[in-house]
């Protein structure tokens, strides 16, 4: 991981504009938007200096530290000169002096692996204006630090004057305070306010150096702290007199020296410790280090970052600094940059952890207590904000970010084990036994998991409550197994590589901890069980299958353990599905039999028949019903049981008979072909007179039937059902009958499929599965298909059918009205009757249309009689009948016309035949039919109903019906006819 995270640079350098020119006052940080702050883990000081008083307290040690180490004497130029371009480079030291104009690659994030953010400028300047625009390292330290030009020509001014004042002496030498307090006067501040701020400023640093936070712990008889607290508390309310014979600064710089130069000895040190005290030299050096943060670009490490902390290095002889404290500072920086803007440039994190594992070498070799309390007080801070990530690292981590986790992850456990390892010392001797680091990344991915799975069954439960498709249907526990399985191989693919660096079993842990929460739920969910359910199945079988996917990562994570993942595996109880179905399944059958019965009279007592409820055209009863027994045939294999085969044939059984109960339900109450027909009239003989008379009967009936013409698909007014209603019905047996058979071949794919015995025989048997409801359909079919057809004929249409077809002269009264209508319901039953009986019904309608007719001629009645010429009317009106049902080919198949419509070209011949020649053929069929008994005296035929020219009924009607003297005197001599009723 280390070398990893330190070879993350780039030798791709960033382009930075020379953003060094920019005036201070509008070179502020980038605006951050992000919410998220930090509790600085340095101590807060005792006093309330800002960060910008300590800054440029900060950039005034900076300055000075570096004009006491250089070379060359520190000139200061005045800021006319700087603007009127003559001034010479600056000369206060080498190092701030050092040209900016190119700098090789940083070896500082080299090593700490950031990668490179310098970018040549590209533009149109001239060598001469490029050069001109060259910077020092002190002047982009000025910019840095958001000093103003003005403040720091005040500072290197004091500086200069203190130099002069104190020659020879070196920056840890003097109290920097008292000697500015000296050295400036209100004429070297634009306004006394701002003087009187500077002056509250330095007094504040001494009272926090050398009073609040010292080195060395005062002594509470020391006089020379209580004087300075008096000085310091009326120069806070009056502004000190700083002049060089005032006696109050003298008192100020004697107290200051005293006390800045105690040692432990109790002898005087060369050294002057004002400004080294914990915390305000963390603070203060914190306002340095922040300086390697591109003040344009909060996020970016500048590309000088070298430079700068050679400079800032400088500081630690007055800051009481070393390399542990400036790497555990410098750690702090760059951890809470991170952090405050965002936590969007990952470099920054990488680097932290990288400088972390410095601090942890660091930690080992110190025992200073105030250092142990600021590491503390930073892992800490570090580690709560890592652990509030890693005990949830689902909520914040995905596959696309999985370095960064990594990162957090190796923060995390360097951090506790500083903090317990090389801090406590009685870790060593109480717990030399346990890994920290697997203790800790176990807590985070149990911890993770269980808040993840927490999350999954919140989201579930939102989703059952909110929507309404069909994934809700799924019971709960069935969804969250899934959601948990998913989770489980996310947590392998994704996390377990990553955090098998620290602990080996990782995915063992995460799918046990997942077994357990899921294993808490179905607990509670076993325990309210009362029967066995669709429901409850799944959520067993659910349970089941996942328990199999988490045990199977479970072992293969634990291949190379030295248990072989028995420790896992002990923490991994089964769920017992299997023991849990076995109670339940014996009763499971007749309960679902029993509430299948229930629906279907439920349905049934709803159904109204009505097939505009869907656009099938069928019964939604019949879709419930076939849903619950798909319901019940779909659970039935879902149950994780060994005997599917074998109980198959009961649960196929109870279905058909529960089927068989609907069909019955659904072809009752539609009455026969019988209830439709009317009764024929008695026998009786035609006069001549006969047709006049008929005309009146007819245009009576006529003005009677027009008040009541059919209402195509309506139910009649007599409550029987209308034609559309027969339609659903006939539809719904069909569909029942299409479904029976996919739901037989499923029954036997599902048997073949199972792993029962002798399920071969079984699924061969299992063609003969539905027999009664199949056959039950096919035979309602067929009746309702007649009803249907003679219905319409006899019932619906029998104004122009039994009332007016050839009622009174055949020419005035043929049969286009009744075709007229006869179209419409075809047209209905074309629309409604699903495709695969529609031609059955048509034909049956056909044959009922030619029965019609045939009645009409044959048993019409009184109103009737027909002349020899009416032959060729009626064949029309026949054939016009014929073409209909034809319709020009678009119709039904004209061999099948032609089929049924023999009977009726066999009898309208007879309408054609002389008187004599009938009355021929019904004496010679009657003497063939009833023999040597007939001769005497011709008995009269039954009527049968079954017409054929050669049958001796159907001559007699013919007869009957004829309007011909010489048939009614036959009739009148044979059988004593009436001429009506």
């Amino acid at each position: 991981m280390s070398s990893r995270l330190r070879d993350r640079t780039s030798c791709q350098p960033k382009l930075h504009n020379n953003h060094y020119q920019v005036n201070t006052k509008t070179a502020v940080a980038m605006p951050n938007h992000f919410t998220e702050t930090l509790t600085c883990p340095l101590a807060e000081l005792a006093t309330n200096l800002s960060d910008s008083e300590l800054r440029e307290t900060a950039y005034e040690i900076l300055v000075g530290a570096c004009r006491s180490s250089g070379v060359k004497p520190l000139t200061f130029i005045s800021h006319s000169e700087k603007n009127s371009g003559r001034a010479p480079a600056l000369t206060s030291t080498a190092s701030l002096q050092r040209s900016l104009s190119s700098t090789a690659a940083s070896n500082v994030k080299k090593a700490l692996g950031l990668k490179s953010s310098r970018k040549r400028q590209v533009s149109g300047e001239s060598d001469s204006e490029r050069v001109k625009k060259a910077v020092t390292i002190g002047e982009m330290l000025r910019v840095q630090m958001r000093v103003s030009e003005q403040i720091d020509s005040r500072v290197r001014r004091a500086l200069l004057r203190v130099a002069a004042a104190q020659l020879g002496k070196r920056i840890e030498s003097i109290v920097l305070p008292v000697e500015m307090l000296q050295q400036l006067k209100p004429s070297d501040f634009p306004n006394q306010w701002e003087y009187e701020a500077w002056q509250r400023r330095n007094l504040k640093l001494l009272e926090a150096g050398l009073l609040l936070h010292p080195l060395l712990p005062l002594d509470k008889t020391d006089t020379a702290a209580q004087q300075l607290r008096q000085i310091i508390r009326g120069a806070l309310e009056k502004p000190l007199e700083t002049g060089k014979n005032n006696e109050s600064m003298q008192a100020l710089r004697s107290i200051a020296l005293s006390l800045a130069c105690r040692t432990f000895d109790g002898s005087v040190s060369e050294t002057s410790h004002w400004a080294d005290g914990f915390p305000l030299n963390l603070r203060i050096y914190r306002m340095l280090l922040e300086a390697c943060f591109d003040v344009n670009d909060e996020t970016s490490v500048i590309e000088e970052v070298d430079e700068v902390l050679e400079l800032v290095k400088k500081t630690w002889v007055v800051l009481g600094m070393n390399q542990m404290l400036h790497d555990l500072c410098f750690l702090w920086i760059l951890f809470n940059r991170y952090v405050v803007t965002g936590q969007v440039e990952s470099d920054l994190l990488f680097a932290a952890n990288n400088l972390l594992m410095e601090v942890e070498k660091d930690a080992r070799a110190m025992t200073d207590p105030d250092y142990s309390k600021i590491i503390s007080s930073t892992l800490g801070t570090i580690l709560g904000w890592a652990e509030k990530r890693l005990l949830a690292y689902h909520n914040y981590f995905h596959s696309d970010n999985t370095e960064t986790m990594e990162c957090v992850v190796s923060m995390a456990v360097l951090s506790a084990k500083i903090m317990v390892e090389d801090i406590s010392h009685e870790y060593h001797r109480k717990r030399k036994e346990i890994d920290l680091a697997r203790e800790r990344v176990d807590n985070y991915i149990r911890s993770s998991l269980h808040v993840a799975f927490v999350q999954i069954m919140e989201k579930v439960k939102s989703s059952k409550r909110s929507s309404k498709n069909q994934q809700n249907q799924f019971p709960f526990l069935s969804i969250l197994a899934q959601g948990v399985s998913t989770l489980a191989f996310s947590e392998k693919a994704i996390f377990s590589p990553l955090l098998k660096r620290w602990h080996p079993l990782a995915a063992g842990v995460a799918v046990a901890t997942l077994h357990s929460c899921y294993g808490n739920e179905l607990k509670q969910f076993v325990s309210g069980i009362g029967e066995l359910t669709p429901d409850i199945l799944q959520v067993l079988r659910a349970a089941d299958k996942l328990e199999k996917d988490l045990v199977q990562i479970a072992v293969e994570n634990s291949v190379d353990s030295e248990d072989g993942g028995k420790s896992i595996i002990r923490e991994m109880p089964p769920y017992e599905a299997e023991s849990v179905i076995s109670n339940l399944v014996k009763s499971w059958i007749t309960t679902r039999l029993d509430r299948l019965k229930e629906w279907v009279d439920r349905n049934l007592q709803r159904e109204v028949w009505d097939p505009r409820t869907n656009k099938e055209n069928f019964a939604p009863s019949a879709v419930e019903v076939l849903r619950i027994v798909d319901e019940a045939l779909e659970a039935f294999f879902l149950l994780p049981i060994s005997m599917h085969a074998v109980l198959l044939p009961d649960l196929t059984t109870g279905i058909d008979r529960c089927i068989l109960h609907y069909i019955s339900k659904a072809k009752s109450g539609c009455g026969s072909q019988s209830t439709f027909v009317p009764s024929m009239p008695v026998l009786t003989r035609c006069s001549t007179r006969s047709k006049f008379v008929g005309v009146f009967k007819r245009k009576e009936k006529f003005q009677i039937a027009q008040g009541r013409k059919s209402q195509v698909g309506t139910t009649n007014s007599n409550g029987s059902l209308g034609i559309s209603q027969l339609c659903c019905r006939i539809n719904t047996l069909q569909h029942f009958r299409m479904e029976l058979v996919v739901l037989a071949k499923r029954a036997t794919s599902h048997v073949r499929n199972s792993e029962s015995a002798h399920m071969d025989n079984i699924a061969d048997g299992m063609g003969n599965a539905f027999e009664l409801s199949t056959t039950a359909c096919v035979e309602g079919i067929k009746q309702l298909c007649e009803i249907t057809a003679y219905k319409i004929v006899f019932h619906d249409l029998s104004h122009v059918l039994w009332d007016g077809l050839y009622v009174g002269e055949v020419s005035s009264s043929r049969i286009e009205p009744f075709l007229q209508e006869l179209e419409q319901y075809l047209e209905v039953i074309s629309l409604t009757v699903h495709y695969r009986v529609r031609t059955r019904v048509i034909t049956e309608v056909m044959k009922a249309s030619f029965d019609g007719l045939l009645l009409v001629l044959l048993a019409g009645g009184p109103p009737r009689a027909f002349h020899l010429q009416d032959y060729e009317t009626i064949a029309d009106d026949f054939k016009s009948l014929c073409d209909l049902f034809w319709s020009n080919g678009d119709g039904l198949p004209a061999d099948l016309i032609q089929k049924f419509s023999t009977t009726v070209n066999a009898i309208l011949p007879l309408f054609h035949t002389d008187t004599d020649s009938l009355i021929e053929q019904f004496q010679y069929m009657t003497l063939e039919t009833y023999g040597s008994s007939a001769k005497s005296k011709l008995p009269l035929p039954p009527t049968t109903g079954q017409w054929n020219p050669t049958e001796p009924n159907t001559l007699l009607r013919v007869l009957c019906y004829r309007s011909d003297e010489t048939a009614a005197k036959f009739l009148k001599k044979t059988y004593n006819l009436p001429k009506k009723l």
